[in-house]
């Protein structure tokens, strides 16, 4: 299972009819404040009800930036403000999940109000729109949620509400990664800014070990993007590496570096490279078959030199369909490296342009390889295309 649609109406910025149809690696590009992270935050708020409650707790911990109701709803002086925010999913099989959605402004709850729920396998209606006319209803609490205890969980409808269920934005910083700064939000395997790296590491290395060959190739695969690095492992026991002044977790990623004296040759993830951390992130959270289903990463590229990220972002359908044919990804991205990665003449691997129309309203659209795009891109790649303002999605300054 997969989430195919999303449709998001009267969240922020987003107020538009027509879907957003995703593959399995979903990149989204544009200028700053166009509404990216918004997208990514409205299936944050859908897998938050899918759950049984949406409140500022359930959305922080899938990574939902938290606040007042008027900074979630739709307000632009072009159109008036929603009565409600609607957001809906459907999925390989036509399962599909939506909810409507209240939080007034002027009298706030300290959870959100559900208006309508329904849910459907694709083939059978489980829950119908405008179930919350009945009074003895807590409009409050979903009732899909509740609804799962009675359901296969093979049925199509579970599988979509569980990967909801687990859905987070995952936003790394360097001293979380580096496990100097602890995670605000803990989750397995990995925290939503990246603690527990070295755990999760861990068991992503015994993972792929256990499972011969072809976990081996992978393992290799992921290490060969860290060039310096001849090897990886964790550690409890980092006196002689790191200064009793750094704060440390219990466990700690160990590098070994292949250049240097093998006497001296070993660094924890505080004086290693950042870039190799954000590399092992991205790895732990497409490959670990504890991580969610469907996860989403803000600013895959941060921290990373164009080619590395040009050429890890080749690598993430690949390991995201060696963990399993329901592993799906979104992210934004702001360098235009990130482009000359993904190759979208495969149907799965899509690029979406997010731009914002003259009243404000964010706009999404796919981007394929026309036949004038497919000619352009055969003298430059699609990162220069971008700069020179083919694709779009680029700021009026």
């Amino acid at each position: 299972m997969m989430i195919r649609k999303l449709t998001v109406k009267g969240f922020k910025t987003l107020i538009q009819d027509e879907p957003i149809e995703l593959g399995r690696v979903n990149c989204f590009i544009g200028a700053n404040g166009v509404g990216k992270s918004n997208i990514l935050e409205a299936l944050g708020v859908l897998g938050a009800a899918a759950n049984g409650v949406v409140d500022d707790e359930s959305l922080l911990r899938r990574g939902v930036r938290a606040g007042v109701p008027k900074l979630y709803k739709s307000s632009f002086a072009s159109a008036r403000t929603p009565a409600h925010i609607g957001i809906d999913v459907t999925g390989d099989a036509g399962e599909t999940y939506r909810a409507s959605l209240l939080n007034p402004l002027e009298s706030p709850e300290p959870a959100w109000s559900y208006k309508t729920e329904y849910l459907s396998d694709g083939k059978e209606e489980i829950i119908a729109d405008g179930v919350r006319s009945k009074k003895n209803l807590n409009p409050q609490a979903g009732l899909a949620a509740l609804k799962l205890v009675d359901l296969d969980e093979q049925n199509a409808a579970t599988q979509l509400m569980r990967a909801l269920q687990e859905y987070a934005i995952y936003c790394p910083n360097t001293p979380t990664l580096r496990g100097i700064v602890p995670d605000q939000q803990s989750r397995r395997p990995v925290g939503l800014n990246g603690g527990m790296m070295a755990e999760a590491f861990d068991l992503l290395r015994k993972h792929l070990e256990g499972q011969g060959d072809a976990g081996e190739d992978v393992l290799d695969d992921v290490l060969a993007l860290i060039d310096w690095v001849a090897d990886v492992t964790i550690t409890t026991q980092a006196g002689s590496l790191l200064s009793p002044k750094v704060p440390r977790t219990k466990h700690l990623i160990k590098f070994t570096d292949r250049f240097m004296n093998k006497s001296r040759n070993e660094l924890t993830a505080y004086d290693a490279s950042e870039g190799a951390l954000y590399i092992l992130f991205s790895a732990v959270l497409c490959l670990l078959p504890h991580a969610p289903k469907v996860f989403a990463i803000d600013n895959l590229d941060q921290a990373l030199n164009p080619r590395l990220l040009a050429s890890l972002t080749r690598k993430l359908s690949a390991w995201l369909r060696h963990s399993g044919d329901d592993r799906q990804l979104l992210f934004t991205a702001h360098n235009p490296a990130v482009l000359d990665g993904l190759d979208l003449t495969d149907d799965e691997i899509r690029l979406f342009a997010v731009e914002r129309n003259s009243n404000g309203l964010t706009q999404v659209r796919r981007i394929v390889l026309s036949e004038p795009l497919q000619s352009l891109n055969q003298e430059y790649p699609l990162s220069r295309l971008w700069l020179m303002g083919h694709l779009g999605a680029v700021p009026n300054v």
